[in-house]
């Protein structure tokens, strides 16, 4: 993948923005060489709280979200690439230096984000899955329920359990992410 991207003249590891202007947005972050650096509930909800701040505050509209340990997902409304790569930069240098400070070390602490569009409704209600499910795919926990940096809370008050059952039903995750550009979920 990373010599495809090179010939296309794509940068390293930030792959381009193929498809804009669709609805919703997948945006994943990983921390570098994929460590465990958000490894505290607190971290893990700090990062959450600026984020969540930051995007609210420009109108964009967090549909669903996860972090875990080494990376976590956002579902979101439209956005301004070019705003949103600078914003994440900044969330993520300045907690870079926080963690770095608080571990006594130096180095990396980040990957740059990537994007997928969510061109279809069974796309999007499958991204929603695998974003609540991602605590249990990684052995973080047993149920989505257990995992507390997620937004299936947000989910279970205002839907109800039955309707995320419902919904898993019908939009089962399987394989997502394996081909990220097949969209005919």
């Amino acid at each position: 993948m990373v010599q495809f991207r090179l010939q296309k003249q794509y940068p390293r590891h930030s792959p381009p923005h193929l498809i804009e202007n669709q609805d919703y947005y997948l945006i994943t972050a990983a921390c570098y060489e994929h460590k465990h650096r958000l490894n505290t509930p607190t971290r893990r909800q700090e990062l959450w709280n600026r984020l969540f701040e930051t995007l609210t505050d420009q109108g964009i509209e967090v549909r669903a979200w996860v972090i875990l340990p080494n990376h976590y997902h956002l579902l979101i409304s439209t956005v301004e690439f070019k705003w949103l790569s600078q914003q994440l930069r900044l969330i993520h240098g300045r907690f870079a230096r926080q963690w770095n400070i608080e571990d006594c070390c130096t180095g990396k602490v980040w990957c740059s984000y990537s994007d997928r569009a969510i061109p279809s409704e069974r796309h999007y209600y499958t991204t929603l899955n695998y974003i609540h499910y991602n605590p249990v795919k990684h052995n973080q926990v047993q149920s989505p329920y257990e995992w507390h940096e997620s937004s299936v809370h947000w989910y279970l008050k205002d839907k109800g359990r039955e309707w995320l059952r419902s919904c898993w039903v019908q939009y089962q995750v399987r394989d997502y992410g394996k081909n990220w550009d097949n969209f005919s979920l």
